[in-house]
Order: structure tokens, then C-alpha cells, then sequence
């Protein structure tokens, strides 16, 4: 026969669970107050947390942490200890938590380098800021490394493409429809929501319907519409995540017949991968992330390519800290707006926000009429449909 529990018994439980959790956040030492001691799994994962998070006064070399050692941070110089400390914390920690571990132990330990080995590559829980960090190391990279970090950055592209690719063409398809609306459409291809309401003025009640006057319709986007896309991307170095994104958007729209896509990458030199589209894994490793920032002089590149500026849209991604001529840049983004170009400012094309920016820069763009905000992936399609239909962009609400 079962005991029952009695409710002191229950709140000394949920007590010592409160202490257990405290315990992993503080990291043990005299100075934690909860005088709760770990074993098995959790002190597993302490000593994990230990070798990334703990003081830095005392580093621990060499391999894998061990239970009930204070916390003092290091991994130990060899890719051994490390390749073993990634794989304790994919197995006590989800795949969201790893991936952030991971970037701060390549920020807080300087562990970048040890990506040049293939077997660390083969270990790490592949996201967009590994492929961030592997476009930052560059030429570094030997050849016998290559190969892994290509099929690394593979891996992390088909996601992003699954995830992103049949969102974005349904949305730009619609807003390609819509755009080309002509007034004597088939009877397929008829708009009826916006015929019946422009001509809700003809309504017969005696027989309660609208008699219309003036057919709505759209146009077939494939043959009589054709716009035009420029992705104007910042490869510096805070822009990582950014490139990673466009270059997989720039397939995307690459991919629609309705559109002509052509994608510019720029530090203070420019360079135009539009031949590249068909592979956003090859448009990744023609990046070169570092270096200045000539935004003028990339948007007077971008301008140059301009055929039918009534039909183009202008995305320039960057965080507008501007090293080449700020009013030239200004006059710029005027001429194109004023010749009938679609101009977007996006600060960042990523998950995290608004990143550091230029706000001077930003507040000039917006009183151009071309206001900057910073777009996740999720929100691009939106943005993109509302720029090819000339509508109003959907800012996101800073606060």
C-alpha cells in the first residue's frame, strides 16, 4: 500500500528543486548560498556550463570538466577536450541551447581557429553564425577543411530553403498578380473583390446585386510583368547572419520567372554575384566579410544596372556606417526614388534585431522616404510584396 505524501514532504521536494536550479545558475563556490551539492547528470552538465561560463581567474586546461570542480572557464587548447566538451552539452542540453553555448565559446575563448580542423567542424551543431564565423575565417581555411565547411554550410542552407522558399514565391506571386491588374481581364482572371467594391455605387436593390461597370483584373504576371530586384548587401563584419539570409533569398528570387534578380556584395570594393544565385552556398564563399564601407559607392553600381526603374526594387541591407561620401549616398537614393524605384532599407536581415547602426544615416534615409528598420527573415516576403506593389512597407514596431 502506497504512503501518501504529505504536503510538508511536497514543499520540502519543490524547496530542494529551487535550490537544485540555483545551484546550475550560480556555479557552486562559497559565494552561491544554496549549500546544495550535485551529482550524476547535473553535476555533468555544472561542469559543462563550468568550462564556458566560470571565473576566469583560475583556467582549467586539458579535457572534459569534471564533477565537483569549481567553476573556472577554458576548454583547453587542443581540439580534443573540445570536440568532447561539444559533445556533453549536445547531450544535456536541445539543439537551441547548444548553438548559443557553441558561439559564445567561439566569443569568450577565442576557439575560431580550431574550425580549420575538419573533425571540429564534424562536431558543432551547424546554424547561421557558424556559417558566420566560417565566411570570417576565409582564406585561412586550408584545403583539407573545404570540403567539411562546404557540406556544413550545405546543411544550413537547404534548412534555411525549406523553411523560407514556398512562403516566400506564394507571397511575391500574389504580389505579382495583383501589380498587374488590367481593366478588360478574362472572365478567369478576374479580381472580384476589388470590382465589386468599385462599383458598390451600382448596386440594384430590387434585385440585390452589383451591376458592374469597370472589371477588375489581373494580369498574367509571368508574361506581362516583369520586375526587377537588386540586393545591395554590406559584407562587413557585423553582417554575417545578413549575408547568409540574402544569399538565400537572392535564390529564391532568383528561382521566379517574374522577376530579375541581381545580388551586389560590398565592403569598399563591390562585387556582383548575380551568377551565382543558382547555388547560395557558392554566393556564401564569394563573400569576404571584413574590410571598410563604401555604401555610395556600391548604390552607384547598383544604379548603373537600373533598366526600367518604374519595375525595380532596391534593397540595400546594411548597418549605414557609411566610410565613403554620406551626401553623395543621400543624392543617390534620391535620384532613384525620384526616377521610380522602390528604394527599402533594411538594417539587418536576421533573427536578432536591430543591430548597432548609424542612426544619423537612418534618419536621413527616412526622410527621404525610404525609412530603415530591421527585418527578420520571416518579415522579408511581406516587405518584398509591399515594395512590388508600390504600398506601404510593413515596419515593425521598434518598441
Amino acid at each position: 500500500m502506497s504512503v501518501p505524501v504529505t504536503s510538508v514532504e511536497q514543499e520540502q521536494e519543490q524547496e530542494q528543486e529551487r535550490l537544485r536550479r540555483w545551484r546550475l545558475v550560480l556555479g557552486g563556490g562559497a559565494a552561491d548560498g544554496t549549500g546544495c551539492g550535485l551529482s550524476g547528470q547535473d553535476a555533468a552538465m555544472d561542469g559543462a556550463l563550468a568550462a564556458l561560463y566560470g571565473m576566469e581567474d583560475g583556467p582549467r586546461r586539458g579535457g572534459r570538466p569534471q564533477a565537483g570542480q569549481e567553476r573556472s572557464a577554458g576548454l583547453g587548447a587542443s581540439a580534443p577536450s573540445v570536440a568532447r566538451w561539444l559533445g556533453d552539452i549536445r547531450t544535456y542540453f536541445p539543439s537551441s541551447v547548444v548553438q548559443i553555448m557553441q558561439r559564445d565559446a567561439i566569443d569568450r575563448l577565442g576557439l575560431a581557429t580550431l574550425l580549420l580542423e575538419p573533425e571540429m567542424l564534424e562536431a558543432v551543431e551547424a546554424d547561421v553564425h557558424l556559417v558566420g564565423t566560417l565566411m570570417s575565417l576565409g582564406k585561412a581555411m586550408p584545403e583539407t577543411t573545404k570540403e567539411t565547411a562546404r557540406a556544413v554550410v550545405r546543411k544550413v542552407v537547404d534548412e534555411l530553403e525549406k523553411r523560407l522558399a514556398t512562403r516566400t514565391r506564394a507571397t511575391l506571386t500574389g504580389a505579382l498578380d495583383r501589380s498587374a491588374r488590367v481593366a478588360r481581364p478574362r472572365h478567369h482572371d478576374i479580381d472580384w473583390n476589388r470590382t465589386i467594391a468599385a462599383n458598390l455605387k451600382h448596386y440594384l436593390p430590387e434585385y440585390r446585386t452589383v451591376v458592374p461597370e469597370r472589371l477588375i483584373g489581373y494580369g498574367r504576371a509571368a508574361r506581362s510583368v516583369r520586375k526587377e530586384v537588386v540586393l545591395c548587401v554590406d559584407q562587413s563584419g557585423s553582417m554575417a547572419a545578413s549575408v547568409v539570409y540574402a544569399s538565400v533569398f537572392g535564390a529564391v528570387l532568383a528561382s521566379m520567372r517574374s522577376i530579375d534578380t541581381r545580388l551586389v556584395v560590398f565592403d569598399t570594393a563591390v562585387a556582383d554575384l548575380t551568377d551565382r544565385l543558382d547555388d547560395p552556398v557558392d554566393v556564401i564563399f564569394g563573400t569576404r566579410l571584413g574590410g571598410g564601407t563604401d555604401i555610395n559607392r556600391a548604390l552607384a553600381y547598383c544604379q548603373s544596372r537600373i533598366t526600367r526603374p518604374a519595375e525595380t526594387v532596391v534593397v540595400l541591407i546594411s548597418d549605414l556606417y557609411e566610410g565613403g561620401i554620406r551626401d553623395e549616398m543621400l543624392k543617390r537614393v534620391t535620384a532613384m526614388k525620384a526616377s521610380g524605384v522602390q528604394f527599402v532599407t533594411l538594417l539587418a536581415l536576421s533573427d536578432e534585431g536591430a543591430p548597432a547602426y548609424d542612426r544619423e544615416h537612418a534618419a536621413a534615409l527616412a526622410a527621404l522616404g525610404a525609412p530603415a528598420f530591421a527585418c527578420t527573415p520571416d518579415l522579408f516576403p511581406e516587405v518584398m510584396a509591399a515594395a512590388l506593389e508600390k504600398r506601404p512597407l510593413p515596419v515593425p514596431d521598434p518598441g
